[in-house]
């Protein structure tokens, strides 16, 4: 019987581990879907959950006299606050415009409850039998860290894809209130009084109750909130394996626009500037094999496959959800001119940074479409190392064109990635072009080696916005945005990083 207790208890602190981990992604992955800057985002949650814990677990020390009690009330608070955790932090985001202060205090009320458990189970374990000091915390770390690791893998794989972040929250503290007072309730109700089995049996179903309350209506909720973000009704969401998809509609049906991760991709009202000044500069010349990194609406594609003599085009796009939608919502195949359904294109989706390292073809024309740099994971799509990999994937007299932000709005970020390019041995010429939605936005024709390519055109027909008259005057920036001097971006430095989060921040 005494073993049996023990197992109970320790499948407690497995279970309680796993979702406080839980907790702890749930709030980082949401602050990089709204914010963005995954590192910091981790860094800040980590950071101030493991200060909470130590607190927490420096409080729990009067409990112990009252531990049973103590802990039952911690997991309940503990299931109720970290189940509603997303939910609070996503309202303060769309409505109150608090997120960051409010993202402090969660986790460290999280923290604080997370740090209380472990003294207090170590009491429990203690009183169904006595150990040695050093065999019970190795028995109570063992349970605690393998439960972490069930949580690690639990909310990518399984949370995430199944109920998303505000449903899985609230199912994992679900879980946390049943598991932590059915372990008390059985293991323990002999030592219970009858007034504290009442009361803890009530807390746990108001709990349960409020939880439960807040999954049903979490759809509406999600959908309220998120329209709250967009000026225009939100006509389709998901959330990928990557990030958040939302496509807004104007009430008059003019305006489509697709947002990733709350960014603003493109507005169909004038995504043709963006598109023909990306696309049609770099297909002047040899352009029989093309190979296309992001741009997983297909708008750029539909501009390549404009050219009969296009003899086939490659397009890398990481998220597979990004290129279904284009693929099958009839608003982004109407702009995109069904393009994914050319048999000219040989669509992958996988990560291009790993492609190109593993993958050695050549190609006439390289398009890089590539979310800003403001994020970690996509610094490393504006690299000395990636550019250098995009050099080693031109065929001779091969060309690159590649989207490099604002030179008015983020002027030190968009010479970056120039000297980036210049370092990984691309000789670039500048241009940029007026996109309303976007503002003044820069871009760069490069080769490898040799003279920096002559910016011209060939289209097959007549463009909407682009001329050569315009892509002339496009080399032209005045004077208070022209060249300045900035080191090249890498992996080890990421400086394009730094200077978007920097420039962005009053815009």
């Amino acid at each position: 019987m005494t073993r049996l207790r023990r197992t109970a208890v320790l499948l407690a602190v497995f279970v309680c581990a796993a979702c406080g981990l839980v907790y702890e992604l749930a709030l980082v992955a949401l602050g990089s879907y709204l914010i963005g800057d995954t590192a910091a985002q981790a860094s800040i949650v980590l950071g101030v959950m493991v200060f909470a814990m130590g607190i927490g677990a420096l409080a729990a020390k009067p409990l112990q006299r009252h531990a049973l009690v103590a802990f039952a009330a911690i997991e309940l608070l503990l299931a109720l606050f970290g189940g509603l955790s997303v939910l609070a932090l996503y309202a303060a985001f769309a409505y109150l415009d608090l997120y960051a202060p409010a993202l402090v205090a969660m986790a460290l009320l999280l923290g604080m409850l997370i740090g209380a458990e472990i003294p207090l189970l170590m009491v429990l374990l203690q009183r169904i039998r006595q150990q040695d000091a050093g065999s019970a915390v190795a028995d109570l770390f063992a349970a605690d860290y393998v439960g972490a690791l069930l949580g690690g893998l639990a909310f990518p794989f399984l949370l995430l894809p199944v109920f998303g972040q505000l449903r899985g929250a609230l199912v994992v503290g679900i879980v946390n209130a049943v598991v932590g007072l059915v372990v008390v309730l059985a293991v323990f109700r002999r030592d219970l009084l009858r007034r504290s089995t009442v009361s803890l049996t009530a807390a746990a179903v108001a709990v349960l109750a409020v939880l439960g309350a807040s999954y049903a209506l979490s759809q509406r909720f999600e959908v309220t909130a998120r329209q709250e973000l967009y000026a225009d009704p939100v006509v389709f969401a998901a959330q990928s394996r990557y990030q958040e998809i939302v496509l807004t509609q104007s009430i008059d049906g003019a305006d489509v626009r697709l947002f990733l991760n709350g960014d603003l991709q493109f507005a169909s009202r004038d995504e043709y500037r963006y598109h023909e000044a990306l696309a049609h500069p770099v297909l002047a010349g040899a352009r029989r094999d093309v190979l296309i990194l992001g741009g997983g609406d297909g708008l750029a594609l539909r501009e390549v496959l404009k050219y009969p003599d296009v003899g086939s085009v490659t397009e890398v796009e990481l998220d597979p959800a990004v290129v279904e939608l284009a693929r099958t919502d009839p608003r982004l195949r109407k702009l995109n001119q069904d393009a994914f359904s050319d048999p000219r294109v040989h669509l992958l989706n996988t990560d291009a940074f790993a492609w190109l390292r593993d993958e050695t073809p050549r190609f006439d024309v390289i398009i890089v479409d590539m979310p800003d740099p403001d994020e970690t994971a996509t610094a490393k799509l504006y690299s000395v190392e990636f550019y250098a990999m995009v050099k080693k994937a031109l065929a001779p007299g091969g060309r690159v064109a590649v989207q490099s932000g604002s030179p008015y709005f983020a002027q030190r970020s968009y010479w970056c990635v120039g000297a980036s390019m210049a370092a990984a041995g691309l000789t670039a010429v500048p241009y940029h072009v007026d996109v309303p939605s976007f503002g003044d936005w820069g871009f760069f024709l490069a080769a490898a080696d040799g003279p920096a390519p002559e910016l011209r055109l060939e289209p097959p027909t007549p463009l909407r916005f682009l001329d050569a008259d315009v892509l002339r005057a496009a080399t032209v920036f005045p004077a208070d945005r022209r060249r300045v001097d900035v080191p090249p971006s890498t992996l080890m430095e990421p400086r394009i990083l730094e200077y978007a989060r920097e420039e962005w921040k009053g815009y």
